[in-house]
This record gives structure tokens, sequence and C-alpha cells, in this order.
């Protein structure tokens, strides 16, 4: 049985911020060498009363009205976000009652961040090839402007918030999901993380207290920590091995493909892989330019962009590969 992406659909926020604006409130931020590295001319911020839960419904009603589908025949609803509403219980329950769905169906939340995608396609794809699903929906949501300190220049002119949401089904003929490979390394959990704020350590007085690091980048225990160089080395080490390695596995080569879409980590992170692979840059699309890095959603907010543009025709084939936080990666071929 094969398994594929039938629609996708996603939000962001009202709210752009663009580089003109953050030099307005930041006159010492190189705005110039933001765009170089990172990439990112605009990225999209939640408000203060909206959280990737809200984006994620809203996202799942467009999807709704966009394809006029019955959300009554959906029979399974993942949801991948580190930046949920609560503790407990998670996402996937209070976004199952906001939407109406039916209870007979299983509904869950996963923790991962930029290869979010992927895992989140192999869990859809073992759920109905196993028969637990036929009809379900993926959702990849995340508001990290809630985790980034104002002052911390690395990753306040990087991220944006944002939300999509896949429908995934069982297909009558060769389309959808061929094949993907998902590694760990979880000796670099530490390279990208929150250090304080979970039960490991606790929030107090102290985690919450922001200070200048070496860089001069301001922030908190409570806030995103990001080696940025350290992301870089490791992408630049396990990406392009992963996707050779798949792309023997299925005794294909780059010129078989029509698309390779990466997660948006940045400008550097792009350019990197395309050098490395020694990539065609028309077979790489890019948004992180127009909507920053948008963690997990990232990839199906980009794969959405070229199905509404009709740059997927039937027989199309496409790699897609997502990584960071954890470190975690993971590399997907699909036939369209």
């Amino acid at each position: 049985m094969s398994v594929h992406i039938k629609h996708i659909s996603w939000h962001l926020p009202e709210h752009p911020v663009t580089n003109d604006w953050l030099h307005q409130e930041n006159p010492a931020w190189d705005m110039a060498k933001v765009e170089e590295r990172a990439g990112v001319k605009t990225r999209y911020v939640a408000a203060s009363d909206q959280t990737a839960l809200d984006l994620a419904e809203t996202a799942c009603r467009k999807l709704f009205d966009e394809y006029d589908l019955d959300p009554k025949q959906v029979d399974g609803l993942i949801f991948c976000t580190q930046s949920p509403d609560y503790i407990m219980p998670p996402n996937a329950c209070v976004l199952q009652k906001r939407l109406k769905l039916k209870e007979e169906l299983f509904a869950f939340d996963f923790n991962l961040a930029c290869s979010g995608y992927v895992y989140g396609l192999a869990l859809a794809r073992g759920l109905i090839v196993s028969g637990m699903a036929s009809r379900l929906l993926l959702v990849n949501a995340d508001t990290y402007s809630r985790y980034i300190h104002p002052k911390d220049r690395s990753t306040r002119v990087l991220f944006g918030d944002g939300a999509a949401v896949s429908l995934i089904e069982a297909a009558e003929d060769e389309t959808g999901i061929v094949d993907m490979l998902c590694a760990t390394s979880g000796r670099n959990f530490d390279a990208f993380m929150i250090p304080a704020g979970g039960c490991r350590t606790p929030s107090t007085e102290e985690t919450r207290t922001a200070v200048v690091g070496g860089s001069g980048n301001v922030r908190s225990e409570e806030n995103i920590h990001m080696e940025g160089m350290r992301i870089l080395t490791f992408v630049n080490s396990k990406i392009p091995k992963q996707i050779r390695a798949l792309l023997k596995k299925n005794g294909l080569e780059v010129d078989d493909l029509d698309y390779l879409v990466f997660h948006q980590a940045s400008k550097m992170a792009l350019d990197s892989l395309i050098r490395i692979l020694k990539l065609p840059p028309e077979k790489v699309p890019v948004n992180v330019d127009r909507i920053g890095n948008t963690v997990s959603a990232s990839i199906p907010i980009l794969l959405g962009e070229l199905m509404a543009a009709g740059k997927l025709a039937p027989g199309s084939r496409i790699l897609m590969c997502g990584f960071g936080v954890g470190l975690s990666w993971g590399s997907a071929i699909l036939r369209f």
C-alpha cells in the first residue's frame, strides 16, 4: 500500500517583522549581514494571545474549506509542536474538540522541531499501512517567538511562527512516499536547546534572568540557545551522507529529482548543501527569505507552495529533508 500527501494548507500570523523594523528597534544590528547569512528579510510573529494551537486550527479550517473536506471523515490527528498550549493535555486533543472531529479517532502530540515533518510522515505512513487509519491530519505548528529574547540577534532574526496541516491518505496507485531514512545524534543535544524551564531544571528567578553573552546576545536559561556553527557543522557532515544513502538505496541520482525540499534553516545552511551535493540551485526552492525558519512547518509550507503553483505534475519526484533540534534528521522520497 502506498501513502501520499493529498492536500496541504498553512497559516502564518498577521504580523510581519521586517529587517527594517528590527533595525529601527536595534540600530547596532547589521541587517545586511543578517540577509547575507540567514537570508531572512521578513518573518511572521504570533500575537501575544495567539498560540501554535490557534495557528493550527486556522490552517485546518482552511484545509476543510479549500478542498471541501468533511472533518468527520478524518480518523487520525498527529500534532508536532515544541510550543504546546499546556503541559497536559496534548494540543491534538484540544484541536479535536475545536474542529469537532469525531471521537472515534486517535489524537496525539510529538515533540520534534525541524525534522518533525519527515518523522510525522513516517508515523502517518505506519498508521495507515497498519490499517489503524485511512485519512489523517498531520499538523506542524510552532511559535518559537515565545522562547526568543528580543535582544538575541542570533535567533530573533531567523525564526518565524507558523502552522501547516497535511491530509495524508492511502493511495490507489504508486504515488506517495517511496522511502525514508531517519537518524538521531543525542550526544549533541545541547547544541540547540532551552536549558531551563522543564523538569530537569525547573523555572526560577535565576533561570528567568537574562544575561549578555560573549557575542553580545541577550538571553536567559529559558530562552533558545543555539550554537550556530556547531549546527552548521552537523548539517554539512550528516545531511549529504543521508541524502546520498537514500538515493543510492532507491537507485536514483539527483538528476532523477524534480526538487529537493529542504527544511528552511537559513541561507547559509541551504547554500552549503547546494555546494556539497553539487545541486542545481533551480531544484532547491526557497522561502526562508519571505517567512523565516518556521521549524517543522517549513517543509510542508514550501511543499504546499509548490503544489499550489502547479509545479508538481503527475510523475514528479522530490526528496525532502529536515534537520535540527535533537539533534535529529530525516529524509524522504515522494512521487506525485
